[in-house]
């Protein structure tokens, strides 16, 4: 009976650090907040807003334009021959073509230019979250951001060091 509980007890220590190795170092952070209070996400999304602003501007002046243009060439249709209608009515439909068109493309690089700006700052804040992981021993790092890939999100949160990380 002594051999067994010794050969038991034996069995246990090899047994428990095979099971502690198993287990890994596991932390979650939230990659939407971290990168909403980063300084150049900051300064980026008000480049963007300036840029958006003024290409509403523009907008907002071609649509006036189109209207006071639309409202003479009514008021004045009667006294014009058919034929002068006609080019009015087709100049018409030009600008408002091409107010359609200035809108896509207003559109396209306003899109452009976010995802320009946008990648490096990605970039910077995964390779900041790698480093605190790393140097702290975790060999995952869960999303806990709303709709991120988390179960359980009870292990450390690196905001804090990789905000410490980044600077700010």
């Amino acid at each position: 009976m002594k051999h067994l509980s010794k050969l038991i007890v034996s069995l246990l220590f090899l047994i428990a650090p095979l099971t502690l190795a198993a287990q890994s170092k596991v932390a979650h952070i939230n990659t939407q907040l971290l990168i909403s209070e980063m300084p150049e996400v900051i300064s980026a999304q008000n480049e963007l807003k300036k840029l958006e602003d003024q290409y509403a501007k523009e907008m907002e002046t071609s649509v006036k334009e189109f209207q006071t243009k639309a409202q003479t060439y009514q008021g004045d249709a009667q006294n014009q021959t058919e034929l002068i209608n006609q080019q009015r009515q087709v100049e018409l439909q030009e600008m408002q073509q091409r107010i359609q068109d200035f809108r896509e493309t207003a559109a396209q690089e306003l899109q452009r230019r976010s995802a320009e700006m946008m990648r490096p700052l990605y970039d910077k804040a995964r390779a900041a979250i790698e480093k605190v992981a790393k140097a702290q021993g975790f060999e995952y790092v869960l999303d806990s951001s709303p709709g991120g890939s988390v179960i359980i999100a009870s292990g450390k949160d690196l905001i804090a060091d990789v905000k410490t990380e980044l600077g700010f």
